[in-house]
Order: C-alpha cells, then sequence, then structure tokens
C-alpha cells in the first residue's frame, strides 16, 4: 500500500527545479545578460555630426555579424570534415541569411546623404573598412587567401595579425568540400578530377544528393559575398564618388578591381559543363 506522504516524495523527486525567470530569480536581467550599458556606451563619436552615430551603429553592427558568420562557417567546414553534410548545410544556410541582411543594411547606411557624411568624414583618416580584420578572416576561411593583406595593414594587434596568420595556415571552406569529395569516392586529387568528381554528382543526384546539395549551399554563399561586394562598391560611389578612401585607398576603384573576385571558380565552371 502506498501512503500519500510517500506519493508526494516521489512528485517533489520528479520535478523539474523552478527556473527562476527575470525578477523574480533576481540572478539575471536583459540588461545584464547582453551587457547593455557596455554595449550602448561602445559609440563613441568624433564629432557633434547628426550622421555620425548611425554610421558607426552600421559599422559595429557588421562586425557583430561577421562575428557570428565565423561561428557559423567555422563550425560548417568542420562539419564538412566530420562527413555530418546535414548540418553544414543547416549551418551555411544560416550563413546565407545573415548575408542577407548585410547586403539590405546597405540601404539604411544610404539613407545618409554624401553632405551629411562629409560633416565627419576627415576625422575617421586613416581608419578605414579596409581594416576590418574579420572580413578578411571570413574570406580567407572561404577560399580567398591573400598574404599580402596582413602586409598591407597599418596598426594592426598582435593578437589580430596572429588571427590573420591562423586563418592563412587553416584548412578553408572549399579544403573541407574536397574532403567529403573523397569521403564518397569522388576522385579529388587535380582541379580534372574535382570537375569531373562535380560533374557526377550533378548527374547522379541520386546517388550523391547530399554532396550535390552542400555544392549549392557553398555557391550561395559565394554568390551573396559577390552581391555584397557589388552592393558595398555602389554605395560607395554614391557616398564619395572617386574620391580616395579614408585609409589610403582608392576608393571605388579599389572595391571595383574585388568584384571578381570569387570563392569557388570550380562550381561557377560547372554549370557550363551541364
Amino acid at each position: 500500500m502506498t501512503h500519500d506522504h510517500d506519493i508526494r516524495v516521489t512528485e517533489a523527486a520528479i520535478e523539474p527545479p523552478s527556473a527562476h525567470f527575470g525578477e523574480d530569480g533576481a540572478r539575471l536581467t536583459y540588461g545584464t545578460y547582453l551587457r547593455l550599458s557596455e554595449l550602448l556606451d561602445q559609440q563613441r563619436l568624433e564629432t557633434d555630426a547628426h550622421d555620425e552615430l548611425l554610421f558607426i551603429t552600421i559599422h559595429q553592427v557588421y562586425e557583430l555579424w561577421f562575428k557570428q558568420l565565423l561561428h557559423e562557417v567555422e563550425a560548417a567546414r568542420d562539419a564538412m570534415f566530420d562527413d555530418r553534410l546535414w548540418w553544414a548545410r543547416h549551418l551555411l544556410k544560416r550563413v546565407h541569411e545573415i548575408e542577407r541582411i548585410l547586403i539590405e543594411q546597405v540601404g539604411v547606411l544610404e539613407t545618409m546623404t554624401p553632405q551629411d557624411f562629409l560633416q565627419f568624414r576627415a576625422q575617421l583618416a586613416p581608419a578605414s573598412g579596409f581594416q576590418s580584420v574579420q572580413f578578411r578572416e571570413l574570406e580567407f576561411i572561404s577560399g580567398a587567401k591573400d598574404e599580402a593583406f596582413v602586409q598591407r595593414f597599418r596598426g594592426l594587434t598582435e593578437d589580430e595579425r596572429s588571427r590573420l596568420r591562423r586563418r592563412l595556415d587553416e584548412p578553408t571552406l572549399w579544403d573541407a568540400f574536397l574532403a567529403v569529395l573523397r569521403t564518397h569516392d569522388l576522385p579529388a586529387g587535380s582541379d580534372d578530377e574535382v570537375g569531373a568528381s562535380l560533374r557526377m554528382a550533378a548527374h547522379d543526384r541520386a546517388e550523391f544528393g547530399d554532396v550535390w546539395e552542400l555544392a549549392e549551399a557553398l555557391l550561395t554563399h559565394d554568390e551573396m559575398a559577390a552581391g555584397w561586394r557589388a552592393r558595398h562598391v555602389t554605395m560607395v560611389e554614391r557616398m564619395i564618388g572617386t574620391k580616395t578612401g579614408t585609409g589610403g585607398s582608392s576608393g571605388a576603384t579599389y572595391l571595383r578591381s574585388r568584384l571578381d573576385l570569387r570563392y569557388y571558380p570550380s562550381l561557377w565552371e560547372l554549370r557550363s559543363w551541364l
């Protein structure tokens, strides 16, 4: 026979511990979790120009998204090496959505007129978007490694220089994809072998559907990055025309020279052979 006291003890033992939310728990609040006092204190303006707050906020938000993108592409790369293709595709889908936000965010910046920008632009020198270490990390891990950028950067901290060096030395998303091809018995020792394997995956999706979908996810990442570069350069031309960049670069001329960059040329060339 079971006594009521025994029942109460058993029920208490299996009930989950009380989750103390918000002010009831008095342990964590929205503001403390997000560290809002520190976060909202990071917009330190150099002038009294109205639009400088918009300018610095936009760029800080970009850097936060770059941090998230690095988190996701690292995990996607590692998942490919582990042959967890479903997880890699899931993460790359998230990457695509973030990249869409990056492109759309340019429109917010374009609400600032060239005249308004000129009120504080001179105070930015020699700072420049060219110096974004996280953006270069993203390019390097995506497959566009270029040691010259490390040499050209000025004012890098030792930590930043170390991060860029590490990205130059570590595998890229493309390296991980080649490992996927080999794991699925698709040769990937030379460019010709990679091309043949890609055609095989494209024409036999019943057998290599996961490989094909992953290749398409990488291509979308490449396409989104190209779309951001194109949107960025038109914004710069609209804002400063042919003026040099605040960091001393050629401005829009330099940005236009990067428009033909492709992370995965083999995936683009594949279209001509299907």
